[in-house]
């Protein structure tokens, strides 16, 4: 099998509802962002997914939450903006846009601070409860 990854970042507020601390304040990350992709085959240039398409696909999932209130965006209007709750939106926005027979999104990684990171993927069992 074969990975790349891109990584990039957004700055964005957030406050976690019914949260027993200080972050059930409204407060600002910067966030970081990481989408993994894997596949068995390289195209005929040697390549399993063109880098550019990533950042591009990366640069449209992020582009409503940038600068944004979290609690405001519509894909959280029923849920916290955790990093576990990001990681899955990005993922299913970036597998919707990226996936294809041959190079699929593995995981996407969300990190609001230094040291701590939060991980989605979807197995066999997840992709079917959906």
């Amino acid at each position: 099998m074969f990975e790349v990854s891109a990584h990039t970042h957004f700055s964005a507020a957030h406050r976690l509802v019914g949260y027993p601390g200080a972050c059930a304040r409204i407060h600002g990350h910067n966030w970081d962002v990481e989408v993994f992709l894997r596949g068995a085959t390289l195209d005929d240039l040697g390549i399993l997914c063109d880098f550019r398409a990533v950042k591009a696909a990366l640069h449209d999932a992020l582009e409503d939450l940038d600068h944004a209130d979290l609690n405001a965006v519509p894909a959280f209007a029923a849920r916290n903006p955790t990093s576990e709750a990001l990681a899955r939106h990005l993922y299913d926005k970036l597998a919707a846009q990226l996936n294809t027979p041959r190079c699929r999104v593995q995981r996407v990684a969300v990190s609001e601070t230094p040291g701590t990171v939060a991980s989605y993927w979807a197995d066999d069992d997840t992709a079917s409860q959906r």
